[in-house]
C-alpha cells in the first residue's frame, strides 16, 4: 500500500531555491513549496511503502545540502 506524507523542512539561509530544485526533481515528491515562516519548504511525497518513504526521507532528502532539519507527517486518511 503506497505511503504519503507531508515533509516540512528547515533549510539553511540562503539555500530554499537550490532545496526545493533538487526536491522537485526527486522521484517521489509530488509537490515542493517554499514559504515564509517555518518550516522553509513544504513537500508532499509518495511512495510504494513505508520502507521505501524511509529511504527517500534518510538517504535522499536528508542528504540535500542546505536542509537542517525534518518533520514528517504520514497521511493515514484522505
Amino acid at each position: 500500500m503506497a505511503t504519503k506524507a507531508y515533509i516540512l523542512m528547515k533549510v539553511k539561509a540562503g539555500k530554499s531555491q537550490d532545496v526545493l530544485e533538487t526536491l522537485k526533481a526527486l522521484p517521489g515528491v509530488e509537490q515542493a513549496h517554499a514559504c515564509f515562516g517555518q518550516p522553509d519548504i513544504f513537500g508532499l511525497v509518495n511512495a510504494p511503502d513505508d520502507r521505501a518513504l524511509s529511504n527517500l526521507i534518510m538517504a535522499k532528502i536528508h542528504t540535500i545540502p542546505g536542509v537542517e532539519e525534518t518533520d514528517t507527517h504520514i497521511v493515514v486518511q484522505e
